[in-house]
């Protein structure tokens, strides 16, 4: 029996180590924050989500249909620029569709020049802590494909393979997944999720779709993964609002009625996720989740998200002392069964 109390504190023990691993470690931690389908100059709602940029610090991301109707120079400089524009200097962009109704997207690849990746491609990737980001061009027949065996696909595996970090996250434009009565799913993404699923992938970010939505992780085909990766659709950044009928499998949280922006904070293990709706709405969704690497350690397939109104830490002490004591008790009924048949 001495034995079995002796496991049941090494167990704690182990679990609060990994839980201090897991758990936001620094107020340095890098944030990224940003959404898709933004500006239009027929509205002000790009500029009310500009407005929340101007009081988060950190990389502001854009999923793609960065100014309507057609991605113009005129567009960026007319609309974009305005408001989302005054964070340029620190913002990584990705292309939609409405920035290629521009020939070869020129009015997005001048706008961002450098970064935006080769204007060939329109993909590349970039270090943000101790996060790989990789950016996909999700305007496959613009760059010969997105399927197995494309350029685009052969780089991002071979951009992966060079990169094994810990926690990786992706953001492209058209959505794997999504429940939304216009778009809806894109399985000519699926050869893409595929490679990042196969390189542990933690997080993909879309847009495409004008509403929020947040999905259990998945894998390729949108079967639910306890190592799968986690979607986030945010086509909330100004333009218009989509409605969600019917959400689809693994479909967490959604809401179609409120512009915003979806912040990240990237732990060295894990990530907080925080949907910021603009002055005036009240919806929004956060928590906090592992990296899938992470949640390997010791046999554990994935450790759960935990929503979180407010900070994950507190969250994430209370998921480790859950895990422990089941752990724990394994540890100490395996000691006290191999006591009895001794």
């Amino acid at each position: 029996m001495r034995q079995a109390f002796l496991l049941i504190a090494l167990a704690l023990c182990l679990l609060s180590a990994l839980a201090g691993r897991a758990a936001p470690a620094s107020a340095d931690d890098p944030v990224l924050v940003g959404a898709g389908d933004i500006s239009i100059c027929s509205n002000d709602n790009d500029e009310a989500t500009a407005d929340l940029l101007d009081t988060i610090d950190g990389t502001v991301v854009t999923l793609g249909d960065n100014v309507y109707e057609n991605g113009t120079s005129t567009e960026f400089t007319n609309c974009y620029d305005p408001t989302w524009g005054r964070h340029k200097a620190r913002t990584m962009p990705s292309a939609g569709n409405h920035d290629y109704n521009t020939t070869n997207a020129t009015g997005y690849y001048g706008y961002f020049g450098a970064a935006a990746g080769d204007p060939t491609k329109g993909y590349y990737s970039y270090d943000l802590g101790s996060w790989h980001i990789v950016v996909i061009n999700s305007n496959c027949s613009a760059i010969g494909g997105c399927g197995a065996g494309s350029a685009q696909e052969q780089w991002l595996r071979a951009d992966l393979a060079a990169n094994p970090r810990t926690c990786t996250l992706a953001y492209w434009h058209h959505p794997r997944f999504s429940s939304s009565s216009v778009h809806g799913n894109h399985a000519f993404m699926q050869p893409i999720w595929q490679a990042l699923h196969d390189h542990s992938a933690d997080i993909v970010l879309s847009g495409h779709d004008h509403n929020y939505e947040r999905f259990a992780p998945q894998a390729p085909a949108g079967n639910a993964d306890p190592r799968g990766i986690r979607e986030f659709v945010v086509g909330t950044g100004g333009r218009s609002l989509y409605p969600i009928v019917s959400p689809i499998a693994n479909s967490e949280v959604n809401d179609d009625d409120t512009y915003g922006v979806l912040k990240l904070t990237l732990h060295p293990a894990g990530y907080d996720w925080q949907f910021i709706p603009v002055t005036g709405s009240t919806f929004t969704d956060s928590g906090t989740g592992f990296c899938v690497n992470v949640a390997g350690v010791g046999g554990i397939t994935r450790l759960p998200e935990v929503p979180a109104s407010g900070s994950g830490l507190s969250a994430l002490w209370g998921l480790a002392a859950a895990v422990g004591a089941a752990l724990a008790l394994a540890l100490a009924t395996r000691s006290i069964k191999r006591r009895t048949q001794a």
